[in-house]
């Protein structure tokens, strides 16, 4: 990979990891669930009407843009405005990498190595370390709601690249484009029957100009010219090349987490750190569903 290449995917990287920290000034006035919606609906409109509709079946769009839009970023965002913080949001979504092990095996048939089993435990030993630290010392990272919200989400990252896997799109770009289009309205309704018809009630005056920009930076630069790099650094590299890329995402969110928020990281969350994006490096080369695409 070029120099240049290379600088614009870590630049992208920092993107992605910084962008727990906008979706965390959102919820700070707006309800976590509207706040994706909104997310979403700018992301398709209007670019949905110059992008042509892939060639695949409308049952896996529709299936995508749930699982993708709910299970994933609605829950993370959600998890986030329950009380875990950017840093170990950004952090624990990462162990999609288990998940998506799991399902590879059961559904794919796929083959588990001594490489995929030895990283999915030390992902798993850093969550037990943040879990455990969080019972002992009340450090305020992370809360049981938040904690299975951000879980629920990462199953969901696999999920959706189980459809991916299974739909073929020619064009990742077009698919994710597409799928999108069936989040909005999902959530809204899921807002309202979670907190009821108030929810609506003004909501215009109660939304700023921090509600509107972390919307507007989810929607374009994250999503939309995050999607459009880095689908071309994958066709441009192989996917051994690019993917290890993602591993700076937690990073990033760990580091957002602490300059935005004063967001602490203890010795323990710094050994959690460690033993989880290890266990996604030594998982990396073999991985069976690629799920990166989902940032």
């Amino acid at each position: 990979m070029s120099i240049r290449d290379l600088s614009i995917g870590i630049a992208i990287m920092c993107l992605w990891g910084f962008n727990f920290s906008v979706i965390k000034l959102g919820v700070g006035t707006a309800d976590p669930l509207l706040l994706t919606a909104a997310r979403f609906f700018f992301a398709v409109l209007p670019l949905i009407f110059f992008i042509k509709k892939p060639d695949v079946k409308w049952s896996y769009l529709i299936i995508h843009g749930l699982c993708f839009g709910i299970g994933v970023w609605g829950m993370v965002t959600w998890s986030i405005d329950m009380g875990l913080s950017a840093g170990m949001a950004s952090l624990l979504l990462q162990l999609n990498v288990v998940s998506s092990l799991l399902i590879g095996r059961f559904y794919f048939g796929d083959s588990i190595s001594l490489a995929k089993a030895l990283g999915a435990s030390l992902a798993i030993t850093g969550l037990g370390v943040i879990i455990l630290e969080e019972l002992l010392y009340n450090g305020g990272a992370l809360t049981s709601a938040g904690l299975l919200l951000v879980l629920l989400g990462a199953l969901f990252w696999s999920i959706t690249g189980a459809i991916l896997k299974s739909a073929h799109p020619k064009s990742i770009f077009a698919f994710n484009l597409w799928s999108m289009l069936f989040a909005p309205i999902p959530l809204v309704l899921l807002a309202w029957l979670t907190h009821g018809g108030e929810i609506f009630h003004n909501l215009f005056e109660q939304v700023n100009s921090g509600t509107w920009f972390s919307v507007l930076f989810q929607a374009y630069p994250t999503t939309l010219l995050g999607y459009w790099i880095w689908n071309r650094l994958i066709v441009k590299y192989s996917l051994s090349s690019v993917a290890p890329l993602t591993l700076l995402v937690p990073i990033f969110g760990l580091l957002g987490g602490n300059i935005f928020y004063n967001e602490s990281v203890s010795p323990a969350q710094i050994l959690a750190t460690v033993l989880i994006i290890t266990g996604l490096l030594v998982s990396q080369k073999n991985i069976a569903i690629k799920t990166s695409l989902a940032k």
